[in-house]
């Protein structure tokens, strides 16, 4: 499992922002679609309908959130409490309902650069162009997720890689 950019990728399943576990809310996206997961939103939006896929509320990493995810460990810590981690908002645009909200966990505690951000925004506009890109980007997504042991690599490799699957997306 590892975070590249807003995205995690566990073995050949990719989700925007964390794994979701349990209840949690989630979005997975599948060759078939992209999948609403955990206890307060469901759905399917099958790409053929899909028009945009937008990331809002994205966490950017700077000193005072470094700071303040030291203190609230600290204070979960110490206290047995906490705040929950922060969330994005995954909206789905699709011919039918139009625009739908959907909560996901971010993977990054104390942020994304905005590199990382800018790159993940693109390669999510990338994956609603066709079938084509859609496919041929998941599925090099996927196979990095197989082919890759240990956790997340470190930040150039990230971009490096949302580089890549960006320009996959372009081929």
């Amino acid at each position: 499992m590892a975070m590249v950019g807003l995205f995690w990728i566990a073995e050949g399943d990719v989700y925007v922002g964390a794994k979701p576990s349990g209840l949690a809310a989630g979005v997975r996206l599948t060759p078939e679609g992209v999948v609403a997961l955990g206890d307060k939103q469901e759905g399917l939006w099958p790409w053929e309908d899909v028009r945009a896929l937008t990331a809002e509320d994205v966490p950017l990493r700077s000193l005072k959130r470094h700071a303040g995810v030291l203190v609230d460990a600290v204070l979960a810590l110490g206290l047995g409490g906490g705040d929950e981690a922060p969330t994005m908002t995954l909206r789905v645009t699709d011919a039918a309902e139009g625009e739908t909200d959907l909560t996901v966990y971010t993977a990054a505690a104390s942020g994304y650069s905005e590199t990382e951000r800018d790159l993940s925004l693109t390669l999510l506009s990338r994956l609603t162009e066709g079938a084509g890109t859609l496919w041929t980007t998941l599925a090099a997504m996927a196979e990095w997720g197989r082919s890759h042991e240990g956790g997340s690599p470190g930040a150039a490799k990230r971009e490096e890689l949302l580089r890549r699957w960006t320009e996959t997306a372009d081929a």
